[in-house]
């Protein structure tokens, strides 16, 4: 079965791009709309810079965020599987406790 693929002009520091996506229309633009708020953002910072330096930057900046973002999740998974299996071992003393 061919998947669909959206094709989507879309405007990212300056430049235009066609990007082709299985993924709907909005969601492209808003992916994009964050890379072009994030180069903004480092050309503002950093004005001199080339277009691939800045690029280089927001990229660095964007992984950053995602790396913190999926360590966040890591955690809060690890302390949903804690509080899970302390739940367990309650509910399992408990009905030990009325079995007997």
């Amino acid at each position: 079965m061919e998947r669909h693929m959206n094709r989507v002009r879309v405007n990212i520091y300056g430049e235009e791009y066609t990007i082709r996506s299985e993924g709907d229309e909005e969601y492209i633009r808003q992916v994009a709309g964050y890379v072009d708020r994030k180069m903004r953002e480092i050309a503002e910072k950093a004005p001199n810079k080339s277009h691939a330096r800045v690029a280089i930057l927001a990229a660095l900046n964007i992984t950053d965020e995602y790396f913190a973002e999926r360590s966040k999740e890591k955690e809060g998974l690890q302390n949903l599987e804690e509080r899970a299996s302390t739940i367990i071992s309650l509910l399992d003393e408990k009905l030990s406790d009325a079995v007997e």
